[in-house]
């Protein structure tokens, strides 16, 4: 693991493989290596892959206080930096996906192509305010609760009850004991005053978006209309609850080889 420090931050960051840089950027409360290091063996064989942990999560350490997108986005350049992957593919899951995007318009000569997954432009939707803030009510008075919640709504119902009865047990107990709570909550309020709109449309560089059909997060309309938002940007759909990554992996990575490799198979 590498640490890079940036305005009193020490920003943690994971690397491995060879090759052209590919930056994977989590959500909320997420970290780089519980969203993202089941595709670590795979994607590592073509790339060096780099995951930072930005502010509110895993390793990283800050001062605490408020966040901003610019903030994050900084943090992630920083990490790519130290680690010597630029210029470089980009990936972002959810909140990670509105900091790409802030990333692949003001970064834009460090940046190949972009990979957006379960992707939002702001918080300014009331449905998403009233789950943002029920997030944050729940983390502050019911981990266990919010922690079945993530579950309920992040997984697609199917996969969800192939967990089982022991499995989703299991899963809550991980997520409440393995969560940087007070990290999560001040990316809630991130989530509920970010806006990247004016960012998006600036991006000049290819773009994938991947909305979810059972997402009920960010329900696939969001994903739909961060990519109306983008010149040129390609939609596509996974049948999965938000944690795509997570419920069919394989088909993501397969989603992502296309993509980012379609230059070099023409």
């Amino acid at each position: 693991m590498g640490i890079v420090e940036l305005g009193g931050t020490r920003v943690a960051y994971r690397v491995d493989g060879e090759g052209p840089g590919l930056v994977f950027v989590h959500g909320t409360g997420g970290n780089a290596e519980t969203n993202w290091g089941h595709l670590v063996p795979d994607l590592a064989r073509d790339w060096t892959v780099v995951r930072p942990d930005y502010s509110g999560s895993g390793d990283t350490c800050d001062k605490g206080g408020e966040l901003s997108v610019e903030r994050l986005a900084g943090e992630v350049v920083a990490a790519a930096e130290a680690a010597g992957a630029v210029p470089f593919d980009l990936v972002g899951f959810s909140l990670g996906a509105a900091v790409a995007t802030k990333i692949a318009a003001d970064y834009s000569h460090l940046v190949r192509r972009v990979v957006l997954l379960g992707a939002f432009l702001d918080g300014a939707n009331p449905r998403q305010r009233m789950q943002f803030g029920l997030w944050n009510d729940l983390i502050r008075g019911d981990r266990h609760a919010m922690a079945r919640f993530v579950l309920l709504t992040g997984f697609s119902p199917t996969f969800l009850a192939s967990l089982g009865h022991d499995g989703i047990k299991q899963a809550v107990e991980t997520i409440v004991s393995g969560n940087d709570w007070e990290g999560m909550a001040r990316q809630v309020d991130l989530d509920l005053t970010i806006d990247v709109a004016e960012a998006a449309r600036r991006i000049e560089k290819p773009v994938l978006v991947i909305g979810a059909t059972h997402d009920h997060m960010v329900p696939p309309d969001e994903a739909r209309t961060v990519a109306a938002m983008i010149p040129d940007a390609r939609y596509t759909e996974m049948p999965t609850g938000h944690l795509a990554a997570l419920e069919l992996p394989d088909a993501f990575i397969a989603l992502l080889r296309d993509f980012l490799l379609s230059d070099l198979r023409s």
